[in-house]
Formats: structure tokens, sequence, C-alpha cells
């Protein structure tokens, strides 16, 4: 597939918590990302699809600060966290502290401790507070890791495919519980995804990056919660903007 020209992404009713512009990232001689221009608003939540190493995890790296673009410029209003697909809990660290490490600097132990434990009881595991990372099962470990990502307070969440190894029952769950963490916290999002399903649940706007560049940016203009009935036409408008046959 090769990536059409898009205008400028922004979203024009909400103030943006980040923006993007003219970002390129090269790796030697390949280049990844090559002039991606995006905005996302306060508030908003956007997911990210596309063929892997088409460079959605490199754009959730840089705008975390984990690597440096090539080129281009990109900004950040307030503080994002991460959240990868494996939970990366410390396996001799209980689940509080591990959440704690979360916590901006300088560190006050017992406050972050005391923070932690309430995040924990936002993400329903209040009762696990003081296990040990390794008798969780992968829906617990995935709470914890979210827990983690929240309590720096972000403005953005980053999401690289948190729920892809979870079976369906406890993702269905988890995407429950990011919906009323967002509509509680009020941050912004970018979900990196190959489920185009769950991107078409989750998001306000689904982008899809080939090539290195956004090749169309589709609004998901639904109401929450959304019934799956209603998200066929967007599933298969984005299948066959990924060439997708079905």
């Amino acid at each position: 597939m090769t990536a059409a020209a898009v205008t400028p992404i922004t979203s024009k009713s909400r103030k943006p918590v980040t923006r993007i512009m003219g970002l390129r990232k090269d790796f030697g001689e390949r280049t990844v990302l090559d002039g991606i221009d995006l905005e996302i608003g306060a508030g908003e939540i956007v997911a990210l699809v596309g063929r892997s190493g088409s460079g959605k995890s490199t754009l959730l790296r840089i705008l975390r600060g984990l690597d440096s673009p090539t080129r281009g410029e990109v900004s950040v209003d307030g503080k994002p966290t991460i959240m990868f697909q494996e939970p990366r809990l410390i396996p001799w660290q209980p689940v509080v502290r591990n959440v704690a490490l979360g916590r901006p600097k300088p560190r006050r132990r017992r406050a972050d401790l005391a923070v932690a434990r309430d995040v924990l009881a936002e993400v329903g595991l209040k009762d696990r507070a003081d296990a040990w990372p390794l008798t969780l099962s992968g829906g617990e470990a995935q709470r914890a890791a979210l827990a983690r990502a929240l309590v720096a307070e972000p403005t953005l969440l980053l999401l690289d495919e948190p729920f892809g190894a979870l079976d369906a029952l406890t993702r269905l769950t988890m995407h429950n519980l990011l919906l009323n963490l967002h509509a509680k916290r009020a941050f912004g999002v970018l979900l990196v995804t190959h489920d185009v399903a769950e991107a078409v649940t989750l998001a306000d706007r689904v982008l899809v990056l080939d090539e290195g560049r956004i090749a169309a940016d589709v609004a998901i203009d639904l109401p929450r919660p959304r019934v799956q009935a209603n998200l066929a036409n967007y599933t298969t408008e984005l299948l066959t903007l990924l060439g997708v046959t079905h």
C-alpha cells in the first residue's frame, strides 16, 4: 500500500497535548518515520494501526523520550507515560513498590507508596498491593502496569499493544477499565494496536501508518458505550486501507 498525502492531523475541538511536525526517524540507511504531522487533543483517544515494522512503536518511544528524532519537532504538554505489552514488573519487589516506581522524582517514599495504593484501588488491585508480581494473573499484571503508568498523573498515556497477549474476556475487561479511567482522568491516549476492532472500539480517531507516513485518519463518530454491530463499517474501511482482503 502506498501512503496517500494527507493534511496535518489536528483535533480542533480540544487543546493539543501533543504536537508533531515533520518528524523523521532514520536507523542507518533505513527511514522508519518520514514526515509525520500529528496533534493529539487533551482527553482524546487516538489509535495507531499498521503492518509490523511500519514505525508505530518507534513513534511511541520518541514521544516518551526513549528515542530521538532524526529531524522534526516533537512537543508534549505535561508528562507522557508508557505501558508496554509486557507488564515489566520487577519480580523481587511487591506490586505496590513496582507501581510507586512510576512516581516522579524527587522521591518521597511514604507518600509515593500511599499514592500507589490509591491507584491500585482504582484499577481493582487494592487487595493485591502487597503481593509478589509472579503470583499475579496476566490481567492483574497488566492492571499493575497500568497503575504504574497512571501514578505520575500523565497528560498523555502511550499504550504499546498492552492488551495483545490477554485472553478475549480479560481484554474486554481491560478495555472497560481504560475507558472508565479515561473518563475520570481525561488524559490523552495514543494506542498502538494490530487489532482493528480494538482500535474502533476504543478510539476517537484511528490513524493508518504505512511506509513511515500517516496514510489515513478515520474519525470514529459513535457514542460510548459502543455496540459491536455499529462498528462494522469502520472496521471494513480500515481493513481496506490496510490492504486486507475480506
